[in-house]
């Protein structure tokens, strides 16, 4: 009732903060003690320092972050015995317990209010890195149809449309399906995940690639495996560079 609740405020478009004031207290979401706002992602000032982004120095492929004193750029051991099919992997911050319990509380319980914290995390580090360079595509990882009808929503989506309402970069949700359903990837351990995420992908039939570059959006980054199978599906279909962009890497 209340996503249903929410989607309806959504569309309405400006009205949406008014709306969720009305039904909700302007008060932290995960604390429960400071003042928050709809546009804040009810989340106070005080959790939002508790946020660690991720700074140099990281993996230059995967963007894995270290501590010490590292100057030069360098690809992790991980990275160099794993197969990657993305050219890099970038996170906006430290998926710390207190942000996988809010994406969890996101995703699985449909607090939606979070995500405009989550989208603005996301935004404040990949829209500058993105403009950089030219990219054609924002492709979110899909659901399996069954457990986007479960879910009623696509979370990789939602912040994809975010972003590329930021970047100018379009999306372009319809290019790459699911083709079978998968295990919960948390319980896995880096082989069963690369194994269970294995040949999960395709391009949608009667969608053709030429060399496009392409961003692969996530929520959040662990092993790479999932977003490693999206742009293996990718790469073979022609498409050139792909690179990752998540709200939160593990570490």
């Amino acid at each position: 009732m209340v996503f249903r609740m929410i989607a309806v405020l959504e569309s309405l478009g400006g009205w949406l903060n008014a709306g969720l004031a009305l039904v909700y207290p302007e008060v932290c979401q995960l604390c429960g003690q400071s003042r928050a706002t709809p546009a804040e992602g009810y989340v106070c000032a005080g959790c939002r320092g508790k946020v660690k982004l991720i700074e140099r120095p990281f993996c230059d492929r995967c963007g894995r972050p270290y501590q010490g004193a590292i100057t030069g750029r360098f690809e992790c051991f991980n990275c160099k015995e794993s197969e990657l099919h993305f050219s890099t992997a970038r996170s906006a911050v430290v998926a710390c317990e207190m942000m996988l319990d809010l994406v969890h509380r996101y995703k699985y319980n449909r607090q939606m209010w979070f995500e405009p914290f989550l989208a603005n995390l996301l935004i404040g580090r990949a829209e500058p890195e993105l403009a950089r360079e030219k990219w054609d595509f924002i492709v979110p990882v899909p659901l399996y149809p069954a457990k986007e009808r479960e879910r009623e929503f696509n979370q990789a989506e939602r912040l994809a449309h975010r972003l590329a309402a930021a970047t100018g970069i379009p999306v372009n949700g319809r290019l790459l399906r699911r083709v079978r359903p998968t295990r919960t990837q948390t319980i896995l351990t880096r082989d069963e995940r690369e194994e269970n995420m294995r040949d999960a992908f395709a391009l949608r039939p009667g969608c053709h690639l030429n060399g496009e570059r392409i961003v692969v959006l996530d929520d959040v980054f662990t092993t790479g495996a999932t977003t490693s199978a999206c742009a293996r599906a990718l790469r073979a279909a022609a498409s050139g560079e792909v690179c990752v962009w998540t709200v939160a890497r593990g570490t």
